[in-house]
């Protein structure tokens, strides 16, 4: 169902749609280890990853998620906000789109007035902090400050802070003694105007209290504290002073107030802190796990820390020591980059490569396994330092053994969701490339691969002189197969292969970057190459290829 109201007003015209829910057909597979921000309310824990949200009821430890199923954009997230008195959490985007979703109801509501902006360039549109004060959120944004009105869920005013009204990068707002205070970017320092104040529009009606650019500012128990990208905190007085209490190791990343404790996150530590800046304790990130921190909240017993690979810390106040780690069960990250299915399982990897198959920069993710609704997943400390994992490739007549691509240093098997083997040029018949300038560099460009139906491994190698290559897992042999018609210089005459498929016949068919559409017979010698337009080919640049259940071949290319 789609819902619109339209209202006069001077700087925006709401438009808000009704997301429809398409949880009891679709099921998903989100990745809530790489957290954005996370917000305590309703007794509810609310953790954002780069697209979904999920819940965690601090009573039950019940998990709910909230996905594009659900009516979500499937946009990147920035932060979060959750109403107590609406009983509604606000979800901000990168792109200007709000989204809010009611505990009342399954149904979330798209408020699209910003994304469709025209005046308002696309990369100023971004959600920087929801804050909410009678009934009110003033929402900081790339190009100033918006007001939205709870109650009737519509926008109010939008304030352009520069000067002559121009557009700044906003960060963050609170209120102090009748003040709205706003932390601006760019130099623009810290701003206020009363709240009284019915002419908030005219930018000359606020006041400069200071330069710099700042990160937040944050009421916390009748104080103003203001945070620097400087890595400086300050006191700042109803007078317009500023007094230095200290400064941070690293920048901080969030600011929260929640249940009369202040949270302040950076990188490496979480500090939570009673009034007057009193200490109550500080987490680092040694004493957690190999990871990062990147958002923060905590009430009178617990803190929550979000992180870049662990999803949400939570520990308590009182003995920081045992950490819970808080997420739904999902694969390592939301960007896969190959899938395979096989055996009512599925596997995953995140590695890539460029569309000129460039390796750079190399990645060294882990890989995900589903098994029934379970996900294994294998971190990238296990994979014997393989990069730029893509292709893989079940064994047909061995399941639990799994051959993975990787397109810098070989190729990775795995047995019983254990890496075991990485086949490099000292182990195997794969080959570097070779830079004549450069002799000490390897790079083993492997990328698509597949099963024949005797059970040998067939895989593409780019910028080598022989790029087929079979493997026989059962013997441990290994066969090389060169195109000498078509590759002359190995480093520049093809850049790489984005599949190989096998017919019913035994032809192994490769799409290259430059060579196009390269078939290969039984006995190992060329027999076909399509590669250009004369050829009904709309380009040689080959990215898919399928065989169907009559015996033909199928071709993708980067035109279609």
């Amino acid at each position: 169902m789609t819902k619109k109201i339209a209202f006069l007003n001077i700087l925006l015209i709401p438009f808000i749609l009704l997301s429809q829910d398409y949880s009891n057909s679709w099921k998903e597979y989100f990745s809530y280890n790489s957290i954005n921000d996370v917000v305590l309310g309703n007794n509810k824990l609310y953790g954002v990853s780069e697209n979904a949200v999920f819940s965690y009821d601090l009573t039950t430890h019940e998990i709910n998620e909230l996905t594009t199923i659900n009516g979500l954009s499937g946009e990147t997230i920035t932060t979060l906000h959750y109403s107590e008195t609406y009983g509604l959490l606000m979800i901000g985007h990168d792109n200007g789109l709000i989204e809010i979703a009611f505990d009342s109801n399954n149904e979330v509501l798209s408020v699209v007035d910003i994304v469709d902006k025209p005046t308002i360039p696309p990369n100023d549109k971004s959600i920087n902090h929801f804050n909410e004060y009678n009934g009110l959120v003033y929402i900081s944004t790339g190009y100033g400050v918006s007001v939205y009105d709870l109650e009737h869920l519509e926008f109010g005013d939008t304030y352009y802070l520069g000067t002559s009204g121009t557009q700044i990068n906003v960060s963050q707002t609170t209120i102090f003694q009748d003040y709205i205070y706003v932390a601006c970017q760019d130099g623009n320092g810290i701003k206020r105007a009363l709240l009284s104040n019915p002419n908030l529009i005219d930018s000359q009606e606020w006041e400069q209290v200071t330069t710099g650019d700042f990160y937040a500012i944050q009421e916390f128990a009748g104080k103003l504290y203001a945070y620097r990208t400087s890595r400086h905190v300050f006191e700042v007085s109803i007078n317009n002073t500023l007094t230095q209490l200290l400064q941070y190791a690293d920048p901080p990343l969030d600011v929260k107030v929640f249940d009369g404790v202040l949270s302040v996150t950076t990188k490496n530590d979480n500090f939570t802190y009673l009034p007057d800046y009193v200490l109550i304790t500080q987490v680092n990130v040694n004493s957690t796990a190999s990871t990062q921190f990147t958002s923060g909240v905590a009430n009178q017993t617990s803190t929550f820390i979000g992180t870049v690979d662990l999803g949400v810390l939570a520990t308590q106040l009182a003995n920081p020591i045992e950490f819970e780690e808080i997420h739904p069960d999902g694969p390592l990250r939301n960007s896969p980059f190959s899938i395979q299915a096989g055996s009512n399982e599925l596997w995953v990897t995140f590695g890539d490569y460029t569309l000129t198959y460039n390796p750079s920069p190399l990645r060294k993710w882990g890989i995900s396994h589903l098994v029934e609704e379970d996900w294994i997943n294998i971190s990238q400390d296990s994979v014997l330092g393989a990069r730029d994992l893509n292709a893989i490739s079940i064994n047909p007549f061995n399941t639990s053994q799994v051959f993975i691509s990787s397109f810098n240093d070989g190729i990775l098997e795995v047995n019983d969701n254990v890496p075991e083997i990485l086949y490099n040029e000292d182990n195997s018949g794969l080959e570097s490339l070779v830079v004549p300038n450069n002799p000490n560099l390897k790079s083993i460009r492997v990328s698509g691969t597949t099963f024949d139906s005797e059970g040998l491994l067939w895989s593409c190698t780019g910028r080598v002189e022989h790029p087929l290559k079979s493997y026989n897992p059962s013997t441990g042999q290994w066969q090389e197969y060169g195109f000498d018609d078509l590759i002359i210089n190995p480093l520049t005459d093809e850049f790489g292969y984005s599949d190989i498929v096998i017919d019913q016949n035994g032809n192994k068919w490769m799409g290259g970057y430059k060579l196009g559409l390269v078939g290969v017979n039984a006995a190992g010698t060329i027999y076909k190459n399509v590669v250009s337009d004369e050829q009904n080919l709309p380009s040689s640049f080959i990215s898919a290829l399928a065989v169907d259940k009559r015996n033909q071949l199928w071709i993708g290319t980067i035109k279609g």
